[in-house]
């Protein structure tokens, strides 16, 4: 899937989902299950074992139906090993000038992180694709939609938080995406294979978004 493709799928349904602590035996199944009810967008952290490889095998096995990405990038050289695994775009849990401005020159989307409207602003002009609010759950709600008062001009994730019960508050105010991890990816359900869990959660998202 090319740029253009997957960030068609972004704006399709605004979801990614995080895939954390998995197992690489797990992981393409997860994709499956996820592929299944509607969601075509992920990134696996880097802080997950055998994060690399797993990204290279998502690629092989589903990068014509999913965009697949790295998440928890912290620094230049994080990021180009995500790449050279096949990470077709970049989350950061921080504002990083660097990584950001390698990431634009390769044209490779990147989603760094930032909580306050200094670093909002610094990621946007360093060449963020959209700035990802974190920790959105911590902050909630109402911070994000103060900071798109003045800063409505900057596309913006949420990420932490969003539920089937409030997806569509993170949308109504105008959230670009939303990162959806431990309420998307259950780790017991996953331990326990049972992987409709994660498709049935994943089209009940997609159904409260709309």
């Amino acid at each position: 899937m090319n740029r253009e493709q997957g960030m068609n799928q972004i704006e399709r349904t605004r979801i990614i989902a995080i895939v954390r602590g998995v197992q690489q035996s797990q992981i393409a199944a997860v994709a499956d299950a996820l592929l299944k009810g509607g969601v075509t967008v992920m990134e696996v952290t880097l802080n997950t074992p055998g994060a690399l490889p797993m990204i290279k095998e998502l690629q092989d096995k589903f990068g014509e139906h999913m965009y697949i990405g790295a998440g928890t990038v912290l620094d230049l050289e994080d990021a180009k090993k995500a790449v050279h695994a096949g990470a077709s775009f970049l989350v950061t849990p921080n504002t990083d000038k660097e990584v950001i401005r390698w990431a634009k020159n390769k044209d490779i989307p990147i989603f760094p992180g930032a909580m306050t409207p200094t670093e909002i602003v610094k990621a946007w002009k360093a060449g963020a694709t959209a700035v990802k609010i974190f920790p959105s759950a911590s902050l909630g709600l109402p911070y994000i939609k103060e900071l798109m008062g003045p800063l409505d001009h900057i596309p913006m994730m949420a990420v932490g938080g969003v539920t089937e019960e409030n997806i569509k508050q993170f949308l109504q105010i105008g959230c670009y995406g939303l990162g959806i991890g431990g309420s998307l990816i259950n780790l017991k359900e996953i331990e326990a294979g049972n992987f409709e869990w994660i498709t049935e959660k994943a089209a009940g998202l997609i159904a409260a978004s709309v």
